[in-house]
């Protein structure tokens, strides 16, 4: 059934062959329904078995026991079927949406299948490994049969860039905040869309996690399955390499009021005279990220909740070095598992407001939680949680 799922898809993409993959990160196991929940249970009942390594996304249950959600008993039942069903699928129980920060990094060149926008960015443009955006249960087919389809970003034509995106004429000062890349994944999504770029004029590397925001941000705005940074990324030594020696079909040079009003449209609150909740981590936070957390903090109690959101890689760190007990006193809720956009562990509170430092956050929190949403540094975010109200720019 696996093998029938793929080659139909193939057939629908136009590929002629399938194509041997590595691994894959399946997306499918976040419940969204009883048919996803029955499905993964079909493969389990036909002696279904990954044939290549699978890790989990993110589920709608935080299994590790950190932080509770408020899903009705059925959808409770069906969800915690859904992570029995692909636990005996063989699949790895990460259940994180970095993967890649979890220790699941393919090689450079090799064909994987994954699913998650921020994880298929990541994945490609970061690491150089090959994957088109996998969606639910094609990417769980694909581990099982260990095929994936040979089109699209599997193909070395279709990974160079078309379009250049020139951030030269930025402030130093801007490139080094905290806020630049999600900006600019946001802004950069919206002006690509499906194509691949190359960033330009990038004068010092991003970290990793600011690439990981910036994928993230990218992939919710646009369907950004790839981009290159010169200098920076695998396959874009230069911006003539990314371009493949070619000529760019276009070219758009950043500016101070693009950025302002990239900015701007992650901020869906009509006004910014409260906050009841502050949410951080989507991607994942990697322990780097606690590490700028608590150095923020400064032991102080906060008066709106955090709720950090992460994997049980990094809450396993957590614990071995005792850092989560001291965070929770000081009122951190920690998500492990899974995250407060894909499953309901926010409070209902009609008009209620997010704060975030989170590009992928601000895109999908009004729709899936229902909260406005306040965009800020992470800076702003603590001192604002410790106020009990916005504090933009007073951090």
């Amino acid at each position: 059934m696996a093998m029938r799922i793929v080659a139909e898809a193939a057939r629908l993409m136009g590929a002629d062959r399938l194509l041997p993959i590595e691994s894959a990160h399946i997306d499918g196991a976040l419940y969204h329904g009883d048919s996803g929940t029955l499905f993964a249970e079909k493969l389990v009942a036909g002696g279904a078995k990954v044939s290549v390594r699978a890790t989990l996304n993110v589920g709608a249950l935080d299994l590790t026991g950190c932080s509770h959600n408020r899903l009705p008993p059925h959808e409770r039942e069906m969800a915690s079927r859904m992570t029995a069903a692909y636990r005996a699928l063989g699949c790895e129980q990460t259940w994180t949406c970095a993967p890649y920060q979890a220790g699941h990094r393919p090689r450079f060149g090799s064909h994987v299948a994954w699913g998650e926008s921020n994880a298929v960015a990541f994945c490609n443009s970061v690491l150089g490994a090959r994957t088109n955006r996998y969606g639910d249960f094609l990417d769980i087919a694909c581990a099982i049969s260990g095929r994936a389809p040979d089109y699209g970003l599997h193909r070395t034509e279709n990974r160079v860039a078309t379009v250049v995106v020139d951030v030269s004429g930025l402030a130093p000062s801007f490139m080094a905040s905290d806020i630049a890349w999600p900006v600019l994944g946001s802004l950069y999504g919206r002006a690509i869309g499906e194509a691949v770029g190359v960033v330009a004029g990038v004068a010092q590397p991003p970290s990793e996690d600011a690439l990981k925001g910036f994928g993230a941000a990218a992939a919710s705005s646009g369907s950004v399955g790839l981009f290159h940074i010169a200098g920076v990324t695998p396959e874009a030594q230069d911006v003539r390499t990314a371009l493949g020696g070619g000529p760019a079909i276009d070219t758009i040079v950043v500016t101070d009021g693009m950025v302002r009003d990239s900015q701007r449209r992650l901020s869906t609150a009509e006004r910014a005279d409260r906050i009841d909740a502050v949410a951080i981590g989507s991607p994942h936070l990697s322990l780097r990220e606690f590490d700028r957390l608590e150095s923020l903090l400064r032991g102080r109690r906060v008066a709106v909740p955090i709720y950090a959101c992460t994997g049980r890689h990094v809450l396993a760190e957590l614990d071995a070095a005792g850092r989560r007990a001291p965070m929770e006193k000081n009122g951190i809720v920690v998500v492990a598992d899974t995250c407060v956009v894909v499953t309901p562990i926010l409070p209902s509170k009609p008009g209620a407001v997010l704060m975030t430092n989170s590009g992928k956050f601000a895109h999908y929190a009004p729709s899936n939680t229902g909260y406005a949403v306040l965009y800020a540094s992470l800076a702003d975010c603590v001192e604002s949680a410790v106020a009990g109200k916005p504090l933009i720019g007073a951090a």
